[in-house]
């Protein structure tokens, strides 16, 4: 394993780190195919003995599973000071109009919940899910550099937004001398490349570190187009992801299956490798619902692209409509 810092911070992580929207009893929340909690625990198991310090999740993945059982695996696998443990705040948790978004009473609320289904004392990065239209911002951050003073968090990061609204939060932050976001959880693979055009080049500039999700895509970077999971089945937001782009995005993994056979690589390990050769990725995130993917993309870290190779994989991009932002 590799590490890093996250951003310009002293905070070290794993190159590559584990997403937990896989983990969560399948009857719990809304999706049907989550891993249950052994299942989860093997794969957690095998990221900390490959290395992997570095977890996400958030409140609402499985309605709060994920994070309960990530929170028992961590507490019986490792010690506390050795991981970085991450999540998210915003979604719904709860019928009640307070319940959810970036309200003062909605993050307090929160918080304590999930350190509660975390049993831990404290996040080491807590991000907000998306930006809250319906709340002041100077209202959430004052809240996050609270829970920040109190001990509760270390760090904050955010996600999925538009690049005018992150800085306006990070001036916003600035000028009253409140903890600032040090991370950036965006959309970002080989066939969703649109942050490079804002998004990227401000986090370079501020010194944050960029955590990408869905770096493979939904699996569709990994494998044939046409394959089919019981993830793919039953996966809305997904389909939604590609349904308008179709064309131009599997001439993409077209170009990048190439580049795997004549290296004799996984598509994964490839197409992970072409984003950790940017310079403001800190670290992808995997979302894995077997011990074997995660293995493959463990090799992602042993990959050097050559200029030839990355001229190749980014040849047949097509600008896309920005997409998963509300």
């Amino acid at each position: 394993m590799r590490y890093t810092r996250l951003g310009s911070t002293g905070l070290s992580v794993s190159r590559l780190c584990l997403g937990g929207m896989s983990f969560g009893e399948p009857h719990r929340g809304a999706d049907s195919w989550t891993l249950p909690e052994q299942e989860s625990r093997e794969v957690i198991r095998r990221a900390l003995d490959a290395g992997i310090t570095f977890f996400d999740t958030a409140n609402v993945y499985s309605d709060g599973s994920s994070e309960e059982i990530l929170g028992r695996a961590l507490g019986e696998y490792a010690r506390r000071d050795d991981v970085v443990i991450a999540t998210k705040v915003f979604g719904p948790m709860g019928p009640g109009p307070n319940q959810r978004g970036l309200s003062r009473k909605a993050i307090l609320a929160e918080l304590d919940n999930s350190l509660r289904r975390l049993r831990t004392d404290y996040v080491d990065l807590y991000q907000i899910h998306r930006w809250d239209p319906e709340t002041p911002i100077e209202e959430t951050l004052e809240t996050l550099h609270d829970v920040v003073r109190a001990g509760k968090v270390r760090y904050l990061g955010a996600s999925s937004m538009y690049a005018w609204q992150f800085a306006t939060a990070l001036q916003v932050a600035e000028r009253h001398g409140w903890t600032r976001f040090v991370s950036m959880q965006n959309y970002h693979n080989l066939i969703y490349r649109e942050e490079e055009r804002e998004m990227l080049p401000l986090c370079r500039d501020r010194g944050i570190g960029t955590l990408p999700w869905s770096p493979l895509a939904r699996g569709k970077l990994a494998r044939d187009w046409t394959v089919s999971t019981s993830r793919t089945a039953d996966d809305a937001f997904g389909h939604s992801l590609y349904a308008r782009t179709e064309k131009s995005d599997r001439a993409v993994a077209a170009q990048l299956a190439e580049v795997a056979e004549r290296r004799g690589a996984p598509r994964a390990q490839v197409a992970l490798a072409w984003l950790l050769r940017q310079p403001v990725v800190s670290a992808p995130i995997l979302g894995v619902t077997n011990v074997g993917q995660l293995d493959e993309a463990l090799g992602a870290l042993e990959v050097v692209l050559s200029s030839d190779e990355v001229a190749q994989l980014e040849r047949c991009y097509e600008p896309h409509a920005v997409v998963a932002l509300d």
